[in-house]
C-alpha cells in the first residue's frame, strides 16, 4: 500500500476531518481576492488567460464545514485502485487543461470513487509524500450519481467538495494547479468565465514538483463489483516552466512516465487509455470487450 492510499484511507475514514476546514485565504494568494459569492453559471469559453490572482476577475471560495466530507463506509479497504494517465519524470511549476465530466456507475454506500484529476507532489523522504490534488469525482459516499469538483491535498487529508459549481455528465472542467512563488500552491476552477480559487495551499515542495495526469477508478475491496466509466476526454494539458515564463504543451519531448512499454496499451482493471495527442490529448474508460487486461507497472514511487 502506498502512503497516498494510506493518506486516502485516513480521509475517507473521517479521521482528520477536523483539520480540513480551512479557506484559500489562510495563503497569500486568496488573502488578496474577493469572495466569488454567487457561483453564476458554466463557462462559455476556454480560459481567456493564465490562472492568477490578477485575472481580471478572479475570486476565491468561501468554503464551509459542510463542504467538506470525509464520511465512513462499511467495508472500505485501500485495494482497488487503478490509475490510467502519466506523469512528468522532470519537475514543472504547474499544469493546466480540461477534463470531461462523466456518469460511472458508482455504488451508493461504499468507497467506490471515479475521479479525472491533476496532481502535483514531491517524495520527501521516509515514506513522506506532500501533494495537492484537483478534478472532478463521483463517490459513493456522498451523492452517489452526483459528480462533484473537488480538491485533496496533505495538510487537510481529507476531501473538500465545491458543490457551488454544479456539474453534471457531459459537462468540461478547466483546472490550473500551479505555485507563483513561495510554495504555495494553488488550484483554480475556470467558472463562469473568471478564474476561482479553490484552495491555496503552503506545502513542503518548493517552486517546482512533479506533475500527473489521471483518470483514477476505486473499487471498493469490500463490496467486489464492476463501475462501468464511459470515455473520459482530457485536452488542452499545459505545464508551466519552473523558472517561469509561458506554459506548453505536454508534448513527447516532455520526459513522461506511462508505465508500459512504448507502443503498448495502457490498461488495468477493464479500463484503457488511448493517446490521441502524447501528452496533452487523450481519453480513458472502459476497455471494448475483447480487450484483454494488462495492468501499467509502477511509474516513479506514485502515491
Amino acid at each position: 500500500m502506498t502512503l497516498r492510499r494510506v493518506a486516502r484511507c485516513f480521509a475517507l475514514g473521517g479521521l482528520l476531518a477536523a483539520l480540513a476546514v480551512v479557506t484559500p485565504a489562510d495563503s497569500a494568494p486568496g488573502s488578496r481576492l474577493p469572495l466569488c459569492g454567487v457561483a453564476g453559471t458554466a463557462s462559455t469559453r476556454p480560459p481567456s488567460g493564465p490562472a492568477s490572482a490578477s485575472a481580471p476577475g478572479a475570486c476565491r471560495v468561501a468554503l464551509t464545514e459542510s463542504s467538506v466530507r470525509a464520511e465512513k463506509a462499511p467495508g472500505f479497504t485501500p485495494s482497488g485502485y487503478h490509475h490510467l494517465g502519466a506523469g512528468t519524470s522532470t519537475e514543472w511549476s504547474g499544469v493546466s487543461g480540461r477534463y470531461t465530466v462523466v456518469d460511472g456507475t458508482v455504488r451508493a454506500g461504499t468507497y467506490d470513487f471515479v475521479a479525472g484529476r491533476f496532481m502535483v507532489k514531491r517524495d520527501l523522504g521516509k515514506g513522506n509524500i506532500a501533494w495537492l490534488e484537483a478534478g472532478w469525482a463521483e463517490t459513493g459516499w456522498r451523492s452517489p450519481g452526483q459528480p462533484h469538483v473537488y480538491t485533496y491535498n496533505t495538510n487537510t487529508k481529507a476531501w473538500q467538495f465545491y458543490d457551488q459549481y454544479p456539474i453534471k455528465a457531459g459537462d468540461t472542467v478547466w483546472l490550473d494547479l500551479h505555485t507563483d512563488s513561495g510554495g504555495v500552491w494553488q488550484a483554480w476552477l475556470w467558472w463562469s468565465n473568471r478564474w476561482n480559487l479553490l484552495t491555496a495551499q503552503k506545502l513542503p515542495i518548493g517552486g517546482s514538483a512533479f506533475v500527473e495526469q489521471y483518470v483514477e477508478v476505486h473499487v471498493d475491496a469490500g463490496k467486489p463489483g464492476r463501475i462501468d466509466v464511459p470515455p473520459v476526454k482530457v485536452d488542452n494539458v499545459q505545464l508551466r516552466p519552473p523558472a517561469g515564463g509561458v506554459s506548453r504543451f505536454w508534448r513527447e519531448d516532455v520526459g513522461t512516465l506511462t508505465g508500459v512499454a512504448p507502443g503498448q496499451q495502457q490498461q488495468s482493471g477493464g479500463y484503457c487509455l488511448n493517446w490521441v495527442t502524447r501528452y496533452d490529448t487523450w481519453n480513458a474508460g472502459d476497455c471494448p470487450e475483447s480487450t484483454p487486461t494488462r495492468s501499467p507497472t509502477a511509474l516513479r514511487p506514485t502515491p
